[in-house]
């Protein structure tokens, strides 16, 4: 393996040209370089920042295909500066060893061949040193690019690159968390602010007039591109849940026997519920008469007040049709954080004292603490058009049998989401920090 004293400029290695990029040149693509330059440094380091606390091994364990490994995440990402903007941008750069092409690639077919997915905890070598290493040869050649005036198109480039490692920033923690929560000894990732359970208040409805709104992102800063094109839509009138469904809630519905009542589910719902054999949201588990929660500072009661947290589609859409309500759809949830009041709680980001969904008063930010499901299928907007090349298959190709989650959650990078953010998962997945907010008709 190559050393961290390795010069990254050599004799240059060809690379696959991303032919376009994926999403919107940024308004703000005039900033001088050093601005870019600082964002990327302090990226890098919240990177290295939540790994800290990780022991070799645990950044070697895969507890399950959907889950990547620690030390996979921090050279993935390196990885996506090398493959897209070094070995095109970077005159005379050479790579730090031509293997990790090929196990660090996720899912770019127009990159070339990758190490299967499901396989990512088998990799004992590279080691954590060697992808510490890995991230130096890189971040040194990075700040050479950036010490250049950037063309649009290559400020966009390490723009994306930027936002793309917030979005495995988030990835590290969700992993490790179900990689920690399967050691029978129940370890924390790290201490935790503690928080006294309460109970939260009855919530309130926001009330919504309906009509038409504009829905997707206005072409101001940076964006995905599958939150373009900006686009009208009809809505009827409908009213918001002013705070996410919270556990005290989630315990009456599966009190009412909500877990085993099938009228109450999807067919493929309940098929989840009986292969999976669930009972209640993931980490969850009674023991004493009461129910605890396993978080990244270790095993707790669960707070009442706080907002439920690990459930599937599934279970949202179930508990939704319990309690006599509905999800919202994406455009309805967009439409009502435009408008909500500026005087609402400060949102619930990263804070690695917390990395724990806080309880809730009778209303809450639209944002943080959970990623809230929609009932909208993730699908393309009218109009959209992935680009050309392989940067352009970072999100259209993922457009089928996934749904849509908005608002960000408890482990989001400060600053990465806004209204028009579409994230999404398959409707099973609940190792996300996902919750609810009930919508209803008027």
């Amino acid at each position: 393996m190559a050393s961290s004293t390795t010069s990254p400029i050599g004799n240059a290695s060809g690379s696959p040209r991303p032919d376009g990029v994926a999403g919107r040149v940024s308004t703000t693509s005039g900033k001088g370089t050093g601005t870019l330059a600082d964002r990327y440094r302090s990226v890098r380091e919240l990177t290295e920042t939540l790994a800290a606390p990780l022991s070799p091994e645990d950044q070697t364990v895969q507890s399950m295909p959907d889950v990547s490994p620690t030390k996979w995440h921090r050279a993935h990402v390196s990885w996506f500066f090398e493959t897209f903007i070094l070995r095109e941008s970077l005159s005379g750069y050479r790579a730090f060893h031509p293997v990790y092409e090929y196990l660090f690639n996720s899912y770019y077919e127009g990159v070339g061949d990758r190490y299967p997915r499901p396989r990512r905890g088998v990799v004992s070598r590279p080691g954590v040193s060697e992808v510490t290493a890995y991230r130096a040869h890189v971040d040194e050649a990075m700040d050479m690019f950036l010490e250049r005036r950037l063309e649009p198109d290559q400020y966009y480039l390490v723009d994306l690159g930027l936002h793309h490692e917030q979005q495995h920033q988030e990835l590290v923690l969700m992993d490790i968390k179900h990689v920690l929560s399967c050691n029978p000894i129940q370890p924390a990732y790290t201490t935790l602010q503690a928080v006294e359970p309460s109970v939260g208040p009855s919530s309130e409805l926001v009330e919504h007039a309906g009509g038409m709104v504009d829905v997707g992102h206005d072409g101001q800063g940076f964006a995905f591109d599958n939150e373009s094109p900006r686009h009208g839509e009809f809505l009827e009138p409908f009213a918001l849940e002013a705070r996410p469904v919270t556990c005290a809630e989630w315990m009456a519905f599966i009190d009412d026997a909500g877990y085993r009542r099938p009228e109450l589910w999807l067919s493929d719902g309940w098929a989840a519920v009986k292969t999976e054999n669930w009972e209640a949201p993931e980490y969850w588990s009674w023991v004493d008469d009461r129910w605890w929660s396993f978080t990244l500072g270790g095993p707790k009661h669960v707070d009442p007040a706080e907002p439920v947290c690990h459930v599937s589609y599934y279970e949202a859409d179930a508990y939704a049709r319990w309690a006599g309500a509905r999800l919202p759809t994406e455009a309805e949830w967009e439409a009502a954080a435009a408008f909500a009041p500026r005087s609402l709680p400060r949102s619930n980001f990263l804070d690695t004292r917390v990395l724990h969904p806080r309880p809730v008063g009778a209303q809450s930010s639209m944002f943080g603490d959970v990623w809230q499901w929609t009932s909208s299928s993730y699908s393309p907007y009218p109009g959209f058009r992935p680009a050309e090349g392989a940067v352009g298959e970072y999100n259209g190709k993922f457009m089928v049998n996934q749904y849509v989650l908005r608002g960000g959650c408890c482990v989001t990078p400060e600053g990465h989401v806004r209204p028009t953010y579409r994230n999404f998962f398959p409707p099973a997945a609940r190792w996300a920090f996902s919750g609810l907010r009930l919508a209803h008709d008027l």
